[in-house]
């Protein structure tokens, strides 16, 4: 999908800093995963850590701020990525709400781009699915990416571009 319309969210051959990023493990809620984010010697953002399943833990996430991003019901999100062969959530948050929207997307162990409807993607909050629409506001204010397989495992997602695309 090419558009003119392409807004740079994160690009990281042009940002060094990791201000806008953080990390929400299971500790949480008690659990005892642990996610870490750097930047790798050949720049990419490098989300990696260990899912622990102990005190009912499971999941690491990365958090992406970006406030007030105008969006439409049919933007897109585009990422290129590189994962490890797991499944991942990706994730936004429309302001102050506690709930998130998620789809989910399987990656490859190599390069690729995955992009992601705004308006699929469905609401969700503690890993339950909630009866409210599925997202549709003018307006993101987070972007996020998940691991919680349901399995005790190690992971590493390198991302390297995040894009909005508007219709």
């Amino acid at each position: 999908m090419m558009s003119k319309t392409a807004k740079v969210l994160f690009d990281s051959s042009k940002s060094t800093s990791l201000n806008n990023w953080r990390i929400v493990d299971d500790v949480v809620m008690g659990g005892r995963s642990n996610g870490a984010i750097e930047f790798t010697p050949e720049g990419h953002l490098q989300f990696s850590g260990t899912i622990s399943l102990e005190n009912n833990g499971g999941f690491s996430s990365l958090r992406y701020d970006c406030p007030n991003t105008a969006v439409e019901g049919n933007s897109v999100i585009r990422v290129r990525l590189k994962g490890d062969g797991k499944q991942y959530q990706f994730r936004v948050r429309h302001k102050n709400d506690r709930h998130s929207f998620i789809t989910y997307f399987n990656t490859k162990g190599d390069w690729q781009s995955v992009e992601f409807t705004l308006r699929e993607l469905y609401p969700t909050f503690r890993g339950r699915r909630l009866d409210l629409p599925d997202f549709n506001h003018d307006s993101i204010s987070e972007i996020g990416f998940l691991i919680g397989n349901k399995k005790a495992e190690t992971f590493n997602l390198l991302i390297d571009r995040i894009e909005l695309v508007n219709p």
